[in-house]
């Protein structure tokens, strides 16, 4: 049997939108480069370390320790190296696999998300013998971005790695938004919710954090593991009942959460506690940063630029077909901003899985949009996330445009039928319009194009 025709490109009338779209995007990665915002916030200061404003002396016999988690965990670790040169005397960075740089003092560990995994389970424990023999006059610096929640597994007394992923996969399916999900994973975790805090003393403590939340709350990126909790058992326990899956959780997790709502189990650490006095947390990139750039590159291209929100959410499909009216109003009305013209969003979409299929969030919202806008000439939509995966993929998202839905359908494929089956990987594999970047190392959640030509 013959391989199917491959798709026809799109008309060259849209060569220079999809182009432009392509580079916004690329411009808004740039601006998140993790490094650089460690360089920011992070300096040696005589015999202190400045952590932002926070001033943390260091007597002579004192350490500094570096526990780095998450997908820019790598590069956050190598800019901490070269900042604090022969001050640092040891760390481990965690991040997910293919995303580790050359480092000097820091163990690199790779461990598996968005499921976690047992490479996962043996950093945790790397990182909690580091943390032990901790000292009054030490300081552990951790450098947390998005993703850390699974790539540090450490589950709680009477759980294992198998709850950890029942739940993550459960989390994953119900379309649970970050906030949730992080509520549940602090409460069933030794180190998350201020609990690498507990763990590191009498040392002090500080966090530099990458946001890859809407909205920044820092308790929420990588599930705080240097910050204090405001969610409780109960409400982690509320995630599972609103959505009907309480008789889903694994017996030992269902028991851990009624009883700490019960009040028989010790809670996270609470803001105002004392054991969280001292230590200081800053947020170093956001989404809102990576708009910003992107919109000084869409102006620079020539277009009337309007930046929506940096706090985009709900379900992936929902977004797209907003998306796609807005795109509609600006081809036929000029309205918010005439063409040539470029709307800019950012934030994190959920996806409720209904079918079998293969994609993520992203290419999801870009096949809606596309189904919103078939037929209409110059528009593209560019939907893609900044850690450059999109769900369980090797695409960071997806351009979809005017002729997407036509284009699909010449080589035997149904926009609905996809959208429907959460198959939006192969209908853009098959027209080549995924975006693909290979892991970008940083992570500040997603970013959406609107261009009308």
């Amino acid at each position: 049997m013959s391989a199917p025709a491959p798709a026809r490109p799109p008309s060259p009338g849209l060569a220079r939108l999809r182009a432009d779209a392509r580079d916004i995007f690329g411009a808004g990665l740039r601006a998140v480069e993790p490094r650089a915002a460690v360089r920011a916030h992070l300096r040696l200061d005589g015999d202190a370390v400045m952590v932002g404003s926070t001033r943390f002396p260091l007597s002579p016999t004192g350490r500094v320790r570096v526990v780095a988690v998450g997908k820019a965990a790598a590069p956050m670790a190598q800019e901490a190296e070269a900042i604090l040169g022969p001050r640092l005397c040891e760390g481990i960075a965690v991040t997910k696999r293919g995303h580790g740089v050359a480092l000097e003092r820091v163990l690199l560990r790779e461990s598996g998300h968005p499921i976690p995994d047992a490479a996962g389970l043996a950093a945790t424990a790397e990182v909690e013998r580091l943390l032990a023999d901790g000292r009054p006059q030490d300081l552990v610096l951790c450098l947390v971005s998005g993703g850390a929640s699974a790539l540090l597994p450490s589950p709680a007394p009477g759980l294992g790695l198998a709850e950890e992923q029942a739940v993550a996969a459960l989390l994953l399916a119900c379309g649970a938004d970050i906030a949730e999900a992080n509520a549940v994973r602090k409460h069933l975790s030794r180190l998350k919710g201020g609990g690498l805090v507990r763990a590191a003393r009498p040392a002090g403590a500080a966090g530099l954090i990458l946001s890859d939340v809407v909205g920044d709350p820092l308790d929420v990126v990588g599930s705080g593991p240097t910050v204090a909790d405001p969610t409780t058992y109960s409400d982690a326990l509320a995630v599972f009942a609103r959505r009907g899956l309480l008789d889903r959780l694994p017996t030992a997790v269902r028991a851990r959460l009624e009883a700490g709502t019960r009040g028989e189990l010790p809670e996270t650490p609470k803001p105002g506690s004392a054991e969280m006095d001292g230590v200081a947390n800053v947020l170093v990139g956001t989404n809102r940063i990576a708009l910003l750039a992107a919109a000084e590159r869409a102006r620079a291209l020539g277009y009337r630029t309007l930046v929506l929100s940096s706090t985009l959410t709900g379900e992936a499909r929902e977004v797209g077909a907003v998306v796609a009216a807005l795109a509609r109003e600006l081809r036929a009305s000029g309205n918010p901003v005439p063409p040539p013209a470029c709307l800019l969003a950012g934030g994190e979409t959920t996806v409720i899985v209904r079918g079998n299929g293969v994609g993520g969030r992203n290419q999801e919202c870009a096949l809606a949009a596309a189904i919103g806008i078939a037929g209409l000439a110059r528009l593209v939509v560019l939907s893609a996330g900044t850690d450059g995966t999109d769900g369980p993929t090797d695409a960071a998202g997806a351009v979809a445009d005017g002729e997407t839905v036509a284009r699909a359908r010449e080589v035997g494929l149904d926009a609905l039928d996809h959208l429907d089956r959460n198959d939006a990987y192969p209908f853009f594999a098959a027209l080549g319009d995924h975006v693909v970047t290979g892991p970008t190392r940083t992570n500040v959640a997603d970013l959406l194009v609107v261009l009308a030509g």
